[in-house]
């Protein structure tokens, strides 16, 4: 039995509603951009690593200790924006953002991932980042589900020293 279909064009205004910043696509007010920005890596700035072309930074509102977030320097929010050398090292940079997490925190398992725009789950559409989460057994983190929470057993300062001690020699 085919499936019937109902015509809700007006609902387009609900599902489509982007920002001011998403419809300009530039990186006025972008907090990845800004971090990029601040120097050299430090737990001030929350950055792990950084690159020629890319960058590792802590995430500060974690799924997991260690959770990291890997994107390129430019301002961009698509993967066909990248050029080819901004796409080798951001790369490079998500393989040894998975190095140092599994010699910092030796996970049971890992999250690799990216949330392409806002209805995928992006809560900063606008510049292109990887998420890297490690992940042991039953860490459900059932805190967020129930009260909104994250429980995370240290702090960002603290993962951060253990991420830059473990990150991979280049």
């Amino acid at each position: 039995m085919p499936l019937e279909q109902l015509w809700a064009g007006w609902r387009n205004a609900y599902v489509s509603e982007t920002t001011d910043a998403e419809r300009r696509g530039d990186d006025r007010d972008c907090v990845f951009c800004a971090i990029a920005a601040s120097g050299a890596p430090s737990p001030d700035n929350g950055m792990v690593w950084r690159g020629d072309l890319t960058f590792a930074v802590l995430n500060a509102y974690p799924y997991a200790s260690g959770h990291l977030l890997v994107l390129p320097l430019r301002h961009v929010s698509d993967l066909e924006e990248l050029t080819g050398e901004e796409s080798a090292e951001l790369w490079v940079t998500t393989l040894a953002a998975v190095r140092a997490i599994t010699v910092a925190y030796e996970p049971d398992g890992m999250n690799v991932g990216a949330n392409l725009g806002r209805a995928a789950g992006a809560g900063i559409p606008r510049h292109l980042h990887f998420h890297v989460v490690p992940r042991w057994s039953g860490d459900t983190n059932f805190m967020t589900s129930i009260a909104g929470v994250r429980v995370i057993p240290e702090t960002l300062a603290g993962a951060w020293d253990k991420l830059a001690k473990a990150w991979p020699a280049t």
